[in-house]
């Protein structure tokens, strides 16, 4: 069974660079990978596709039996409910509280404030973070805050997490921290795709790793092969 397929995808953008050249390779339902290479290797665009940011110059993607490069207005949001995002840096709103922020993609879709309130509870339970909510950003950790990110992409329970270099901004410890949490939603059924260009990191995780270099999908290694 297949959740995100890519085939042959290229994308170029106006300037005539390739950011992504032929690139085919599938995520199952549940499994969590890396996508890594260097800087400029293509990564976040290939995250972008995912999540309908752009589009595909050539090739198809494919997420739910549905090809995004079809995907028009409405569909496009229907499409990102299904599809968390984790940034680097938060992306937190200063002036609100934990619960707040990760209770906004559930008021923007119009669900009832009991509803919102008990799964923002559940999901902050989940992160670890259950007795924060009351708590506004600038008093968390940096760990802490990145927790929020989490529990915010992941509270209207997603098929898919995108994490964007998620430990970028953290020391060893707390990225091993939050790469278990990472680990623990793809143990329930979230498929998690993480991109990283820490091969330290990893190669400590043992997961499937996708490696592109110059837009190319050079590697596609599987769990614990990836060489020291």
């Amino acid at each position: 069974m297949t959740l995100l397929r890519f085939d042959n995808v290229g994308k170029r953008y106006a300037s005539g660079r390739d950011a992504l050249a032929d690139v085919s390779f599938e995520v199952a339902p549940g499994e969590m990978l890396f996508v890594t290479g260097h800087s400029g290797a293509g990564k976040s665009t290939l995250l972008r596709l995912i999540h309908c940011t752009e589009r595909a110059t050539r090739g198809t993607v494919v997420f739910a039996d549905r090809n995004l490069g079809k995907l028009r207005g409405r569909r496009i949001s229907l499409h990102r409910r299904e599809v968390g995002v984790v940034f680097q840096d938060h992306r937190l709103l200063a002036d609100r509280s934990v619960a707040d922020n990760v209770a906004l993609p559930l008021r923007l879709r119009g669900m009832h404030r009991a509803e919102v309130a008990k799964r923002v509870r559940s999901t902050l339970e989940k992160v670890g973070l259950g007795d924060r909510e009351k708590s506004l950003p600038r008093q968390l950790s940096a760990g802490e805050q990145q927790r929020v990110g989490i529990a915010r992409a992941i509270v209207a329970e997603p098929k898919l997490l995108l994490a964007d270099e998620p430990t970028g901004n953290l020391d060893p410890a707390l990225s091993t921290e939050i790469m278990a949490l990472l680990e623990s939603l793809a143990l329930r059924g979230t498929s998690v795709l993480v991109a990283s260009h820490d091969l330290a990191l990893v190669r400590r995780m043992r997961k499937r790793v996708l490696v592109l270099d110059h837009g190319k999908l050079i590697d596609d290694i599987g769990p614990g092969d990836l060489a020291e």
